[in-house]
């Protein structure tokens, strides 16, 4: 896939979903990458060698280290939320950034945008009136824009893909309003971000609009249905014409509330068709993108792996306050996530973590986790018998009582898959991270529920994991200070 040609591109929106992608991307392939965010320790713990600059687009005088010897810029920013407020965020950052380009004349601006047909009957949405004002911003800069107007983004762990994901799992009969039936044009996160890499060695004229999508036109109701149909779930839609967008919103934060706080600007974009009228950018762009069924199959191929590549501790902290209990959501997944600070050091603190389970026990409410697995045992399952390879030693693979390695990190990480029969699937995952004080230890049992009966089985026995988790975590951190103050005691005699 070519790649940006100019000794030096700027990305803004790299925290982002697809922003983050297109990062990865771009610096696995060797090029010189630059990045602007606010926070740019939140960049830097995925990409160490890269260059980012602290800067706010909603404030133009940090803008000046970010663009000086930029050829390409990436515009990914976007705000969203349950307010007209965002409106006028994404007014003033677009000014902003527009005014800095022409000051540091940029080459050319690569924008994503949203693809949205109006009808007398149907004007744009708010949420699509700001995405297309965005671009007209840009171009009042003088430099070229590029300007990819995009379907929804299906992909695993994108917004669209899991709000699908969220209706299709969690409800075997849906009251659909009208909106399922308009149709939309999908793209692949991977075809989208091929797209914003050619942009970038576009020749001839850089400065217009490409409307882009997948290769299979589809109605919101036709996507859930190939979605439920690769999941091999029978659902019942019965439409009723009186939800409202409005309406509609309200009750997509009741099944899905991770989304409650965008469901509203969501929705009401919704009432737009969203289909490719100007073919262009299939005779511009060497590509050809793929249909619907191929990108909800890559899309479930790829989410476990594109989910573990994501801390779920990083995803945890970017969602702000979360409801408490019964656990955390994350799409369809439920999350308990906990942390304790300890005076010792990374590697003392993980120790504990490195030799539990096996001979050496769970370390808190040791009869539970028996009779856990005696129940396993007549369910059909592996229960805790057996045991740990070693009684200090873990690699990936090893199995550990009813739980398998899937990845470790000798005194920072830890991440065990359950292979116990449960309805659904589970992650216990540690985390050691060097603090002020010594270290964090961050604790995540995660679960992902297959359909209603494996939601239940979670808040059914949440206070149980309520007890056993607290209690494990305060039990490492027990044992790690007293590793570290028999160590020092010893150094000293």
């Amino acid at each position: 896939m070519p790649a940006p040609s100019q000794a030096s591109v700027l990305l803004t929106g790299a925290t982002g979903y697809i922003g983050g992608r297109l990062l990865r991307r771009m610096t696995d392939a060797g090029h010189e990458i630059r990045a602007l965010a606010r926070r740019p320790e939140h960049i830097r713990m995925r990409a160490p060698n890269l260059r980012v600059i602290q800067g706010d687009l909603l404030d133009p005088s940090t803008l000046a280290p970010a663009m000086e010897g930029v050829g390409t810029a990436y515009y990914l920013v976007h705000s969203m939320s349950s307010t007209g407020a965002y409106m006028e965020i994404d007014r003033k950052a677009a000014s902003h950034f527009a005014e800095a380009a022409r000051l540091y004349r940029l080459r050319r601006i690569i924008y994503l945008g949203g693809l949205a047909q109006t009808t007398p009957d149907i004007p744009l949405s708010k949420h699509m009136a700001s995405r297309h004002e965005v671009g007209e911003i840009l171009r009042t800069s003088g430099v070229p824009v590029t300007e990819l107007r995009a379907s929804i983004v299906i992909g695993s762990g994108s917004l669209s893909f899991e709000l699908i994901r969220a209706l299709v799992e969690r409800l075997p009969v849906m009251i659909t309003p009208r909106w399922v039936d308009i149709m939309a044009q999908p793209i692949g996160i991977e075809d989208l971000l091929n797209y914003l890499m050619l942009a970038a060695d576009q020749t001839g004229d850089a400065n217009r609009i490409y409307e882009i999508g997948g290769a299979d036109q589809v109605s919101y109701g036709g996507l859930m249905r190939e979605y439920a149909r690769q999941r091999g779930l029978r659902r019942w839609m019965l439409p009723v014409p009186l939800l409202t967008p409005h309406l509609s919103s309200l009750w997509l934060g009741l099944v899905t509330p991770i989304y409650a706080r965008v469901g509203k600007a969501l929705i009401s974009s919704i009432r737009n068709a969203s289909v490719v009228n100007d073919t262009s950018a299939l005779h511009y762009f060497p590509l050809r993108p793929s249909g619907l069924s191929e990108i909800i199959s890559q899309a479930l191929r790829n989410e476990d792996r594109d989910y573990a590549e994501t801390r779920w501790s990083s995803a945890l902290s970017s969602l702000g306050t979360l409801p408490h209990p019964p656990g955390n959501g994350m799409g369809t997944r439920i999350v308990d996530s906990r942390t304790r600070r300890v005076p010792v050091p990374p590697d003392v603190a993980f120790a504990p973590i490195q030799s539990i389970g096996g001979s050496n026990r769970w370390y808190y409410a040791n009869f539970l986790w028996q009779i856990r697995g005696w129940l396993d045992l007549m369910a059909g399952g592996a229960g805790l018998r057996r045991g740990r390879r070693h009684p200090v030693e873990l690699a990936p693979g090893d199995t550990l009582d009813w739980w398998r390695v899937e990845a470790i990190e000798p005194g920072r990480r830890l991440r065990l898959y359950a292979e116990m029969k449960v309805p659904g699937r589970a992650w216990l995952e540690f985390e050691v991270t060097p603090h002020a004080s010594g270290s964090e230890i961050r604790q995540t049992a995660l679960f992902d529920p297959a359909g209603l009966g494996g939601r239940l089985y979670w808040y059914a026995l949440y206070p149980v994991h309520v007890l056993i988790f607290a209690g494990m975590l305060r039990a490492i951190a027990r044992r790690a200070v007293t590793a570290h103050s028999a160590s020092r005691s010893a150094r000293q005699s």
